[in-house]
């Protein structure tokens, strides 16, 4: 973790980026109260405001995530085209609501507010790859797809 926070100056206008490699570097994908307490000292900020910071933000989380992360857009855009509709195709397929992870640690099922591709409503976001036009159907495949590529790993 030294070896990160390193490569950072010491100035609070960094925590973001700081507060990203931190949970990437975790293998659960979240941040630790240790990783927490180290950037805040690296930084020189209050704890409250580093843990305020990680909690504002969406695509940080304070406890254990699954090895794939599913984030669907709830803007309104995607609401209006079925964006419910795929978070009820997504909730029965994976057996977990909104915030929790398989039992197996595979899947995180997250909402998020925007993912900035109205264009493509309803969508969602697998990781860092940006799925649009969606239908129930379409999301089943897509997962079938990737719990096949999880299987082999």
């Amino acid at each position: 973790m030294r070896t990160l926070l390193e490569k950072y100056p010491r100035s609070a206008e960094y925590l973001l980026d700081i507060l990203h490699d931190l949970q990437d570097a975790e293998p659960r994908r979240y941040l630790t109260p240790e990783a927490l307490r180290s950037a805040a000292e690296h930084v020189g900020a209050p704890l409250s405001d580093v843990v305020g910071t990680a909690t504002f933000y969406s695509m940080f989380s304070l406890k254990p995530r699954g090895r794939r992360i599913i984030r669907v857009c709830e803007s309104p855009p995607c609401l209006l085209m079925g964006a419910e509709t795929l978070l009820d195709v997504l909730r029965r397929y994976l057996g977990v609501e909104v915030g929790e992870t398989t039992a197996d640690g595979v899947f995180t099922l997250e909402s998020t507010s925007c993912l900035g591709v109205c264009g493509v409503a309803p969508a969602m976001m697998i990781d860092e790859e940006l799925y649009g036009n969606l239908t129930a159907e379409r999301v089943a495949a897509i997962l079938d797809r990737l719990g096949r590529d999880d299987a082999t790993r």
